[in-house]
């Protein structure tokens, strides 16, 4: 027997699935490489079967669902454009803000960052919802490991995805090749992009931990423990 789906849940669910499906439809809309969208796209597919697969064990918390809304919408919008031509430094300008740029372009002002922005982000960002899950599927000794385990992660996933960016630099090559790849003549990309998904992570750990400290709470050991319980008793 399924976990109920708690109401407030259903709402959200309601509104992020709607916004999403504008915003995915708007940029599937004449992408700049049509292949290389696709491809971007299987991650979203992948995803979003997993979430569906899993949510009849383990709904995340209603925080964790917008944090993975929130990283699906600048993925999908990477893939329309390809990461390393998204063009942000056009939007601060027509914003009105003229040789002002995003402070994660002051490290090198000629290359596009934003693929390394979104490496950082996928660490910052589903972190929580890892730990969540964690805790659902594991009864750990020690709250260390639920740290561990979760970085662990982060650094394998960031591993793999360089792998398949490698791979269909091999097999496609040529343009869709490197519109895949976005390392745009660095060749420390790969490390550099894995390194930040662990800073982002590491991050994630601080204000955790943080909040923690304020409250008294850890709130991701809490939702992950209680869904678990819930589901072991609707068995």
């Amino acid at each position: 027997m399924n976990s109920p789906l708690p109401p407030a849940h259903r709402r959200l669910f309601l509104l992020l699935g709607s916004l999403y499906a504008a915003w995915w439809v708007t940029l599937a809309i004449a992408p700049k490489h049509p292949f290389d969208w696709w491809l971007e796209n299987i991650l979203v597919i992948t995803g979003l079967l997993l979430l569906i697969l899993t949510a009849r064990r383990f709904v995340f918390s209603r925080l964790s669902y917008f944090l993975i809304f929130l990283f699906l919408c600048l993925h999908t919008l990477g893939a329309h454009y390809t990461y390393s031509e998204v063009p942000y430094r056009a939007w601060f300008e027509s914003l009105g803000l003229r040789g002002t740029a995003p402070p994660f372009d002051a490290a090198d002002p000629a290359r596009n960052h934003f693929d390394r922005l979104v490496h950082f982000l996928y660490g910052l960002l589903l972190t929580l919802p890892f730990r969540e899950a964690f805790y659902f599927a594991v009864v750990p000794k020690s709250a260390f490991w639920s740290y561990l385990i979760i970085l662990s992660f982060n650094m394998a996933t960031s591993l793999l995805y360089e792998l398949l960016e490698w791979a269909v630099v091999e097999i496609w090559g040529g343009e869709l090749g490197l519109a895949f790849l976005g390392a745009q003549g660095d060749p420390w990309d790969a490390h550099k992009d894995m390194l930040l998904a662990a800073m982002g992570c590491l991050l994630c750990f601080a204000l955790m931990l943080l909040v923690q400290a304020l409250s008294g709470r850890d709130f991701a050991r809490e939702w992950g423990e209680r869904r678990r319980k819930g589901w072991l008793t609707t068995r």
